[in-house]
């Protein structure tokens, strides 16, 4: 996984007010979620703010990241858990964090990316992606970038599942029945399975 590095400060004022005020000046509520519990046994927040100068390049990228937060000047290691953004205006309004170690597990989605050209787009098929990412779970530094998936005997009509697929040093978290890529049959490739058959 890549790293990347931001500056936050902790937020003395909590609210829906404060956190108003802290976006007029354009820095983002956050919450940083570790191993801290209250008296509940809930997990328990550090509530921090972020420029949104500084957070822009975590939120809007295809990547996932390890994110190392300096908050009034210690270093916390985290991924990112959970966005908020505005219904209408679709501006980002909080964000949450987990902090993650060298020897806990954690779950996140990483992208899938298809190489090779399928045996049934050959045939005349279009390929179709149904999900964009997978739900892992492992140490966060065996986590790869993305989820190589060769697709290149993938033939008209058929499909690859989550259950199908394996990676090494991870184990997969998202339903086992979930369909991750597809060909589907086009007006084309029908059209010349008729004509082949009626050739015959």
């Amino acid at each position: 996984m890549r790293e990347i590095s931001i500056n936050g400060q902790v937020r003395e004022g909590l609210g829906k007010k404060a956190s108003k005020m802290l976006r007029k000046e354009g820095l983002i509520p956050c919450n940083l979620y570790g191993e801290k519990k209250d008296a509940n046994g809930l997990p328990e927040a550090l509530a921090f703010s972020v420029p949104f100068s500084e957070l822009r390049k975590v939120v809007y990228t295809p990547h996932i990241y390890v994110v190392n937060i300096n908050i009034n000047g210690t270093n916390h290691v985290a991924i990112m858990k959970e966005l908020q953004f505005h219904p209408v205006t679709d501006a980002l309004l909080h964000a949450d964090f987990y902090e993650i170690n060298d020897t806990k597990d954690i779950t996140i989605g990483i992208p899938v990316k298809l190489n090779g050209l399928a045996q049934g787009v050959r045939d005349g098929g279009r390929i179709n992606l149904s999900i964009r990412k997978i739900n892992v779970k492992a140490q966060y530094k065996n986590i790869p970038e993305v989820l190589n998936i060769d697709v290149t005997n993938l033939g008209l009509g058929k499909s690859i599942k989550v259950g199908e697929l394996s990676f090494e040093g991870l184990e997969l978290v998202t339903p086992a029945e979930v369909v991750v890529c597809s060909v589907k049959a086009t007006r084309a490739s029908r059209s010349a399975a008729a004509a082949e058959a009626a050739g015959k």
